[in-house]
């Protein structure tokens, strides 16, 4: 019998580290080798056209038709010199995913009887595109036949070459909306959000007497994880072809309970891809600095350095492409799925997240004292009553299939959302909210008690890895976003609930500044406000324990398990009037990301479903049924223990048939749920469907365990996990 799962293993011992030629290569000339940004305007462009391009970027002037020619035609002369023959506008529709349509720079001048061939970008060309709409998920605002979409490019993010074995072709970050206006992709909202932020930003920090400073942003550090197993394996397993994750596979013996995968040593052919990988991302402009292994066998890590958030969300898709590609090339295949392996963690992409100024400023640093740093104390009040009222937006903003495989399963943080300060700014907002003093103190010095090791300055606090929202010195760690997730939406979301909190807090200072108080008075008083009626959201313990669901459900903190929970809260009044104010979404674009929202978890689920039926009973039943011929063949069902053993078995089969047959059931009713009822087919979907699931899961992998090695279909955990 011919079996994928035998080929595989016997694929592995002749894998080999794939290299590639370096000798040649250096860091300082490879980094952003193939990105037109602005290293390239300014040698290209006159000073002036130079300073206007900058001019429409920063105070979203109009840009003049005949500058927009002219950075076209250098772009394009750019990429074809790079070998490009074509050209992409490259967006983020609500799919999750990018999309590019491909458009070469071929042109003809001239009559139709005297065509001459031109090659040319135009400034129309560069700065807008029109990709049919009708396909992509729209959530209800549109109709099949209204097609029309419109991509435009984005200033703030540079164009790059993307490099083929057979050509290259030059890809331009585009937002995308429909013809009425409406957002249709994860990027418009986010660059809405970050407009949202800035304003709300400066408009504090002027009426604190800061006029230095005239725009502000957010940045972003996105760590990455991600498994790599053997590519022979992937192509074994349905599941992770269709799904991306394992539907069925019993616990191997060896998992991470030893807990040496860790920070170990890399395997040699992960190293080469992974360096592999960096070459690539480097040539790209993705400032990637960090790589190791992470705690589950097969997993790895890795993280860029601090971006403004725009351009940090694009180096997040681009580096998950160039991951996936990179991957094949090397016989592996990068698993991006929030839990491909259940009994192991799962993977996360924790955003640390701060908030800039164009003076350089970084607005979430405490600095040497934060009792006596207003402005922090200020911002950081601001932040802790954005997380005590928008808790289920930030719940929302994480909501992907995956995500409901890792969340509060000890490995994560839980549904709850809080925050996370330290054990030094927690002292300081509790003196601040008793009217104790707060004295300040110079960084506490680490000693190893070793002449040979050096001392060095403590941090303010240690970390705390079961916090959803933590404190990380000068930034804060949103450590619940899924792996395969785009970053736009939940640094969308975080943005605006922290422009909204801000005007709250400008609003009060205003109008505390009526009384005639003096400012550091007021700022103080709004302070002790804000701290005192919002400390529900500070958690400073364990964040897995029950002891902390009950305290949270006793705070009043919002407590959204599953995702149709989390999504139902997105068009509360108070969530759409947040998304109004700020302008970052309208109504109809909260309703359209709700129902998108719903939409994917259900594709997903009877994906998973569907896939997990056929397995069994394409493959695990019969396997099951062809094994128990070879027992009846080969036992002495007369002697009680050989008798006994063959009746557990067939206890087995039983259970498989019995709960394969109850999710053909359940799965065939999640079809007949209708438009109108979003909600209860997700929730469907998300109860007796995955309970049966379960179920099936369960009573396949406890056959796995019995049936002899040689016959069983599938790659299993250990080859998978453990093999390179």
């Amino acid at each position: 019998m011919f079996n994928l799962r035998i080929k595989a293993l016997e694929e592995i011992p002749k894998r080999t580290p794939v290299t590639i030629d370096v000798e040649s290569l250096k860091l300082e000339k490879a980094f952003a080798e193939d990105v037109f940004g602005d290293r390239e305007l300014q040698k290209i462009l006159p000073s002036s056209a130079y300073k206007a391009f900058k001019k429409a970027v920063e105070k979203g002037a109009d840009l003049d038709p005949q500058l927009a020619d002219q950075i076209a035609a250098a772009m394009k002369e750019w990429a074809v010199n790079k070998g490009a023959t074509h050209f992409a506008h490259w967006f983020q529709p609500l799919t999750g995913l990018t999309a590019e349509k491909h458009d070469s720079f071929i042109g003809f001048s001239g009559s139709p009887y005297n065509r001459t061939l031109s090659i040319n970008l135009d400034g129309k060309q560069l700065i807008k595109g029109e990709p049919d709409a009708s396909s992509f998920p729209n959530g209800g605002l549109r109709s099949t036949f209204e097609a029309r979409g419109y991509t435009a490019w984005d200033m703030e993010s540079p164009s790059f070459i993307r490099k083929t074995p057979n050509g290259s072709f030059l890809t331009i970050p585009t937002a995308f909306a429909s013809w009425t206006g409406d957002a249709l992709d994860l990027k418009t909202p986010l660059l809405r959000s970050n407009l949202a932020l800035s304003t709300a930003t400066i408009r504090l920090l002027n009426l604190l007497g800061d006029n230095k400073a005239t725009s502000a942003f957010a940045q972003l550090g996105i760590e990455q994880e991600f498994f790599i197993i053997d590519r022979g394996f992937y192509l074994a397993r349905p599941d992770l072809v269709a799904a991306g994750r394992t539907l069925l596979g019993a616990v191997p013996a060896k998992g991470q309970q030893m807990e040496d995968h860790y920070f170990g040593s890399l395997n040699q052919r992960i190293l080469c891809f992974l360096q592999d990988v960096e070459w690539r991302l480097w040539r790209l402009g993705v400032p990637v600095t960090t790589r190791h292994n992470e705690v589950a066998p097969s997993q790895h890590e890795m993280a860029p350095i601090f971006e403004s958030i725009s351009i940090a969300c694009d180096h997040n898709m681009v580096m998950m492409d160039v991951l996936k590609e990179t991957a094949l090339e090397h016989n592996f295949v990068c698993l991006l799925h929030e839990k491909p392996f259940a009994g192991v963690n799962g993977s996360g992409k924790h955003n640390n997240w701060s908030i800039g100024t164009n003076t350089g400023d970084n607005l979430m640093d405490p600095g040497h004292s934060p009792a006596e740093n207003v402005r922090f104390l200020l911002f950081l009040a601001a932040l802790v009553r954005a997380i005590s009222v928008n808790g289920d937006l930030l719940r929302v903003s994480i909501a992907v299939p995956g995500n409901e495989h890792r969340l509060g399963m000890n490995e994560a943080p839980p549904a709850i959302i809080s925050i996370y300060i330290g054990d030094q700014l927690l002292q300081v907002v509790n003196d601040i909210i008793n009217d104790n003093e707060s004295g300040s103190s110079s960084p506490a010095v680490f000693s190893w008690g070793v002449k040979s090791l050096p001392k060095f300055p403590k941090d303010a606090s240690d970390r705390n890895r079961t916090s959803p929202f933590a404190f990380a010195g000068n930034k804060f760690e949103f450590r619940a976003v899924g792996s395969s997730q785009a970053c736009a939406r939940p640094a969308m979301v975080l943005n605006a609930i922290m422009s909204e909190s801000l005007h709250y807090v400008a609003d009060q200072v205003e109008k505390e500044s009526k009384s005639k108080k003096h400012l550091n008075e007021i700022t103080q008083s709004i302070v002790k406000t804000i701290f005192t009626e919002h400390q529900r959201a500070i958690f400073n313990g364990n964040g897995y324990s029950q002891e902390w669901r009950d305290e949270a459900k006793r705070r009043g903190l919002f407590n959204l398990p599953t995702l149709p929970d989390a999504v139902q809260q997105l068009t509360s009044p108070k969530n759409i009037k947040l998304f109004h104010d700020c302008k970052v979404l309208s109504e109809r674009e909260v309703h359209s990301l709700q129902h998108v929202l719903y939409e994917n978890y259900s594709k997903h689920q009877a994906v998973e479903a569907d896939c997990l039926y056929s397995m069994v009973n394409s493959n695990i039943i019969p396997t099951a049924l062809a094994y128990k011929k070879q027992l009846l063949d080969t036992l002495n069902t007369k002697e009680s223990a050989q008798a006994e053993y063959l009746a557990q078995y067939d206890q087995m089969i039983s259970k498989l048939i019995s709960t394969t047959s109850l999710l053909n059931k359940v799965r065939r009713e999640a079809r007949n749920f209708g438009e109108d009822k979003l909600h209860e087919q997700a929730a469907f979907y998300r109860g007796p469907v995955y309970d049966a699931m379960c179920e099936v899961r369960l009573a396949s992998d406890t056959i796995e365990e019995y049936v002899d090695d040689k016959y069983w279909p599938f790659p299993k955990y250990s080859e998978m996990l453990l093999l390179k």
